[in-house]
């Protein structure tokens, strides 16, 4: 629930309305009974699995699927694409990934979907959430898909600490482990990138990362 939860927050920062359920009986009555654009259907389900919920609905309505999965087996990506899946990703999936394939489904099932451009400055760094490009007193920073991800979520949530569970279950989809320093890793090399940039991410021992402007930063 936790990870729909933070899906939700970062879909909603590209303009898209979410509504969450978290099992299978009610994701589809609730996929049946209203107007949706696309579903989002996990395979793993309680009370009934996304394959069987898949197959339910596909009976009663034409609404776009995207579906989600641990299992990478190709007779599991098959199954669901026989049973009417328009597109399957399979888990660990970087957010902006299931973004631009949401995008891409609706393109093809003619509602392009919101594609509003928002942009965050803070300090002398700005980024624009569409194009996804990062810069700093005018000059373009280079950031892997991973940093910027990172960047954007600290940045959208400036001035309260985010937890490195929240990170890692957006960036994994699942939670931190106590010895795990992949994060850590990307977050120093983005301190390094944003040198100059008259911000700081602070490291709160035992909670996670907070970011704000630097205290001594000129006006």
């Amino acid at each position: 629930m936790q990870l729909c939860s933070l899906m939700t927050q970062y879909f909603a920062r590209y303009a898209f309305s979410v509504v969450a359920v978290h099992d299978g009986k009610a994701g589809l009555s609730t996929a049946i009974e209203r107007d949706f654009d696309l579903v989002v259907l996990d395979v793993m389900l309680p009370a009934m699995d996304g394959f069987d919920v898949l197959r339910n609905l596909r009976k009663n309505a034409t609404t776009p699927v995207i579906m989600l999965t641990a299992r990478a087996a190709p007779s599991d990506r098959v199954k669901g694409l026989e049973l009417g899946a328009d597109d399957y990703l399979t888990k660990p999936f970087a957010p902006e990934e299931l973004l631009a394939r949401v995008r891409a489904v609706l393109r093809r099932t003619g509602a392009a979907g919101p594609v509003e451009a928002k942009a965050l400055q803070i300090g002398k760094l700005e980024i624009n959430t569409h194009t996804r490009e990062v810069w700093c007193s005018g000059i373009k920073l280079e950031l892997t898909s991973l940093e910027y991800i990172v960047l954007e979520i600290l940045m959208q949530s400036a001035g309260r600490v985010v937890t490195r569970n929240e990170l890692t279950l957006l960036l994994y989809q699942r939670p931190a482990t106590p010895y795990e320093r992949s994060l850590d890793v990307h977050i120093c090399h983005l301190r390094k990138k944003l040198e100059g940039a008259a911000v700081s991410i602070r490291n709160i021992r035992g909670q996670g990362y907070h970011f704000a402007v630097q205290a001594d930063a000129p006006a």
